[in-house]
């Protein structure tokens, strides 16, 4: 009886010292595709929203009288 309370308490610790395999990252989990697409787009917005800044300035300049 002693032997499987001993063997118990054994395996107890072992589980408790057992060291957890590191997380993955989230690109490399099952979702990481669609966060590829998310982060093409976002710099796709990006990309856009500057040329749009860019095409304003040119409008307020030419409107200014300035070519």
């Amino acid at each position: 009886m002693r032997f499987l309370l001993v063997l118990f308490v054994l395996i107890l610790l072992a589980l408790a010292w057992w060291p957890e395999p590191p997380t993955p990252a989230v690109e490399d989990t099952f979702i990481g595709p669609q966060i590829q697409v998310l982060n093409k787009a976002k710099d796709f917005e990006q990309e856009y929203l500057d040329a749009l800044d860019k095409k304003k300035e040119e409008i307020e300049r030419q409107a200014d009288g300035g070519t």
